[in-house]
């Protein structure tokens, strides 16, 4: 049980909302804010990698890595949020403002989730350090 909490479901999260940036592209194309450019591309590029880092979280040789890519990610795509929220009437028809809104705080423990997913945050900070020597 404790496997399915802490590594298998952030792991079928990212696989599925990874999933759906091919699927569904209609709205993470609608998210990236105008300034980006490419957002073709920018949709892609991220749902690659969650499919990779949820994979990843599943596979224990690349535990670690997975889940340093996926925070990377997390914070990659928070401007995407925060546009989402401060055009809150502009996607009225995914979810209602308080909704969108409530998704930038959740971020931070999405964040903590996955780095529990790793082993923890000791093993993200070996992992860390380890590779730049």
């Amino acid at each position: 049980m404790r496997f399915v909490l802490r590594t298998a479901l952030p792991a079928l999260l990212f696989i599925t909302t990874g999933t759906l940036h091919f699927l569904r592209p209609a709205l993470y194309l609608s998210i990236v804010p105008p300034g980006f450019g490419h957002a073709g591309t920018l949709v892609a590029i991220s749902g690659a990698a969650e499919l990779a880092g949820g994979i990843g979280l599943l596979i224990p040789p690349t535990r670690n890595a997975a889940a340093i890519g996926l925070i990377a990610l997390l914070l990659a795509v928070w401007p995407a949020n925060w546009y989402m929220a401060l055009a809150a009437d502009r996607f009225a028809a995914v979810a209602p403002a308080w909704a969108i809104w409530l998704r930038l705080p959740l971020q931070l423990p999405l964040i903590w989730w996955v780095g529990i997913a790793a082993g923890g945050w000791g093993a993200i900070g070996k992992r860390i350090f380890r590779s730049n020597r």
